[in-house]
């Protein structure tokens, strides 16, 4: 009997490139001895300060209560000196597998939606697995959006365009929170953006198994990243579906969605079957596939001309949703 496999697919010719020197600096799997070193080298990110250089973009920090019965938590906001209150508000929850970054990662992408949109950006530091299991980053997320929707008109922001939003576990983390909003009553969002999403604890569809020992974020990491998370409950029926939205049966209810995933990464048919079932429950989702891409390319090649494409495409969403 012979065994079916199914080979990955391509890569973009420009992100071939970009990936191979990528390789130098970045393991295609994370292990959990490599968890330590890498919150130690910050991603190679620039500090915030050097980000924001010479734009005009306020930076002000609050510690602002956390979950019940947990420590508090630090935001950080995000906004034009020159706001003008009553604007949009996007609440951002930072990507890193559930165990690294920090709430400027992906700051290079959501600074620029503070100029085009006159937007307030609110960012999130959660506490990361392992040694922070499940509940904890998503109920810190939780409660960070409540205190944003509660000092909404504080901030200058208009509470009913308020957007959720972060990329991988970011994303994953932007789903359940939306999920835990809308089953909750709590605060209403009018959209969330969720970039290749980490959705699926189980890592059993045919792209997370395609990806493996190469690329970006590969089955292992995926592995290292969920067993931190969830432990000895990990594919089991004990896995909530905050921690997991792939495991929610109910999309219907939710805010218009926006979901991009790339062709060549772990996420990508979890991110699609996402979108396919809040289609099918009546609801609104965009989806983007990109051709080619790995696992935030966008991110490690902003110049790309697949990567400037799939950022048009989230600020084109951003502009219909927020109205502006």
């Amino acid at each position: 009997m012979t065994t079916h496999t199914n080979p990955a697919p391509p890569f973009d010719v420009e992100l071939q490139a970009v990936l191979a020197a990528v390789g130098e600096m970045l393991p295609s799997t994370v292990t959990p001895e490599l968890i330590g070193p890498l919150r130690q080298g910050g991603l190679g990110a620039p500090p915030i300060s050097d980000l924001i250089g010479d734009r005009p973009i306020r930076h002000e920090e609050r510690i602002v209560a956390g979950p019940e019965g947990a420590p508090d938590i630090t935001v950080s906001i995000f906004s034009r000196t020159d706001h003008v209150a009553g604007g949009p508000g996007i609440y951002h929850t930072h990507g890193g597998g559930m165990i690294i970054g920090d709430r400027f990662t992906g700051a290079d992408e959501f600074l620029s939606w503070v100029l085009e949109f006159d937007a307030v950006v609110v960012s999130v530091e959660y506490r990361l697995a392992p040694e922070n299991p499940d509940p904890a980053p998503v109920d810190d997320c939780y409660a960070g959006l409540v205190w944003f929707a509660d000092h909404a008109e504080e901030l200058g922001v208009d509470p009913h365009r308020v957007v959720i939003g972060g990329a991988s576990a970011g994303g994953g983390l932007a789903a359940g929170v939306a999920l835990k909003a809308r089953d909750l009553g709590g605060p209403a969002l009018a959209g969330q953006l969720l970039i290749y999403p980490m959705l699926d604890d189980r890592n059993e569809t045919i792209s997370s198994r395609q990806i493996d020992g190469f690329g970006v974020w590969d089955r292992g990491s995926n592995d290292t990243g969920w067993n931190a998370l969830l432990g000895d409950r990990r594919k089991t029926d004990d896995v909530s579906i905050y921690a997991a939205p792939a495991r929610a049966s109910d999309l219907s209810g939710l805010a218009p969605a926006f979901i991009d995933v790339a062709t060549a990464e772990v996420f990508r048919d979890e991110d699609v079957a996402y979108a396919t079932r809040i289609w099918e429950q009546g609801g609104i989702a965009e989806l983007h596939v990109w051709p080619g891409g790995f696992h935030g390319f966008d991110a490690m090649a902003p110049q790309a001309a697949l990567s400037l494409e799939a950022r048009a495409a989230r600020v084109a969403w951003l502009r219909r949703i927020l109205g502006s």
